[in-house]
């Protein structure tokens, strides 16, 4: 039996790499999927991973990543969705254009992503998908207008699924996140929240005992009011 697989979609040097280095380090074979390979590559050889270029707003790229990713590793046992950007703005300051990209990135990158892992996950009856979530999405400030609209959506979209594949041994799970995202470096005690510690959160939930499944998880520095 191979290594299990983990795709991380969206990659950067806070939680795309966090993420990446927790399972890794769990035994799984990172596939790390972003618009460019120029940071990802060089993790994916830190972390004995493969890096694919994926522009999660074109369906077809999508398709493509994910065929790679079978073919070079395997099913995907593991889908942690990470991809999520947002221009912020007043209604009226942001244009038309911001609204729909913040869609497709939030929205229809993460259904079509999901319709790429869960056939096999069905066939064996467990699997997991985590969400990488924003409190915009359960509040809407004047400037958040473009992403808190496609984070309501995706966290709504999150929901059916893990309604629907729930049953089928499926976990689907958010993972809201509140606060400003620091570094590892940092001190606990700063305020902000450090990626290892919300990778810790995204390792539990894809590990959590069917009976006692979470669905909605929220993440927040000690110091941020809520």
């Amino acid at each position: 039996m191979g290594q299990p697989v983990c795709v991380v979609i969206g990659i950067g040097p806070k939680n795309g790499r966090a993420f990446a280095t927790r399972f890794a380090n769990e035994g799984y074979a990172v596939a790390l999927l972003s618009r460019s390979t120029d940071y990802s590559s060089g993790l994916a050889d830190e972390l004995g991973g493969k890096a694919y270029a994926c522009d999660v707003t074109d369906p077809e790229a999508i398709e493509r990543a994910f065929a790679e990713v079978r073919a070079e590793l395997g099913e995907v046992d593991v889908l942690l969705y990470n991809a999520g950007s947002g221009q912020f703005g007043t209604f009226d300051e942001v244009p038309d254009e911001a609204f729909e990209t913040g869609w497709q990135i939030n929205v229809r990158g993460l259904l079509q992503s999901t319709r790429q892992v869960v056939g096999p996950m069905r066939e064996k009856g467990e699997g997991a998908i985590i969400v990488t979530g924003a409190t915009a999405s359960l509040r809407g400030k004047p400037f958040t207008a473009a992403f808190a609209q496609a984070k309501a959506a995706q966290r709504s979209l999150a929901q059916s699924f893990a309604r629907q594949l729930g049953p089928e041994g499926i976990h689907v799970a958010l993972v809201i996140v509140d606060g400003g995202i620091g570094t590892n470096e940092q001190s606990r005690d700063e305020g902000m929240l450090r990626p290892d510690d919300i990778a810790e959160t995204v390792y539990h939930l894809a590990k959590q005992p069917k009976s006692a499944w979470s669905f909605e998880v929220d993440v927040r520095p000690f110091k941020e009011s809520w």
